[in-house]
């Protein structure tokens, strides 16, 4: 689900959120950052991997528009490349319209117009700055950080995050900020998009992030077979339901959670982690 906006149209608190957090010198410094590049090799020379990236905005519009993921000196030496030959050609502004519009949010979400929608149900264009700056903290690491999955305590740390960069960057001001740390800000509940056994979904998805990384698990369509028997799982969400508002009214304990397990393989054969995952009441 991708609807792309003009960038005019983009709420200002939205594009320097994503600026502090992901590029604080993006308007200032050209498409690569020589000191950056500088540090990631020597990180990457120290852990001999090429997992540090350095990376300005530029070249991330670069790397996920026009390359592979491989983690290869050819594909960083060519992300350079394009990245200077870009900026030739688009402005600045241009090429932070693309980033905005193309990022991804979590499951099929894709852009700041769609994540503004199903997050708060507002358009980009009409975004408070608290709102804006988890809008930007999402895309680092959209299934760790979703609003809905089990690191909601590390997404609001990283939204604080955002929002003392765009202090320290003089993109608000310090009365903004303050009024933004203290602004009570909502998700609507997840939208069903035809989701079942969410609980146990989203489970497997922080798994394959884990054991394959957040891009491969996004883009590579991967088909997984998992343990989970249907059958059982609509039953015990059948009864978790009910039983859970039994509790309501007898014991004033509204929510409950089951898991069924194979005790000979310790599979998972049902996952239900509440009454209902789609009430936002609980």
């Amino acid at each position: 689900k991708r609807t792309e906006v003009p960038f005019e149209l983009i709420s200002q608190y939205v594009k320097s959120a994503t600026v502090a957090i992901e590029d604080a010198g993006f308007y200032q410094h050209g498409a690569i950052k020589i000191s950056s590049i500088f540090r990631s090799i020597l990180a990457n020379l120290i852990s001999g991997s090429l997992s540090q990236g350095g990376s300005t905005i530029t070249q991330q519009v670069i790397k996920n528009s026009l390359l592979t993921k491989e983690k290869k000196i050819s594909r960083k030496l060519k992300e350079w490349v394009l990245s200077i030959e870009i900026e030739k050609v688009m402005s600045k502004d241009q090429i932070l319209s693309i980033y905005l519009n193309e990022n991804p949010y979590g499951g099929s979400l894709y852009g700041v117009e769609e994540a503004s929608l199903a997050f708060f149900g507002t358009s980009s264009a009409n975004l408070t700055l608290g709102q804006a700056a988890y809008i930007a903290a999402i895309p680092n690491a959209p299934t760790y950080y979703s609003p809905y999955g089990q690191h909601k305590d590390k997404l609001d740390e990283r939204q604080k995050l955002v929002l003392s960069k765009m202090l320290e960057n003089n993109f608000i001001t310090q009365e903004q900020y303050d009024l933004a740390k203290k602004e009570k800000v909502t998700f609507l509940p997840q939208q069903k998009y035809g989701i079942r056994a969410p609980h146990f979904v989203e489970f497997i998805k922080e798994y394959l992030v884990e054991k394959y990384g957040e891009a491969a698990v996004q883009e590579n369509g991967y088909k997984v077979i998992t343990t989970l028997d249907y059958s059982l799982q609509e039953k015990t969400e059948t009864i978790v339901k009910e039983n859970a508002l039994s509790n309501e009214t007898s014991f004033n304990a509204e929510n409950a959670a089951a898991v069924a397990i194979d005790p000979k393989t310790g599979q998972i054969l049902a996952m239900v982690g509440s009454r209902d995952y789609f009430d936002k009441d609980i």
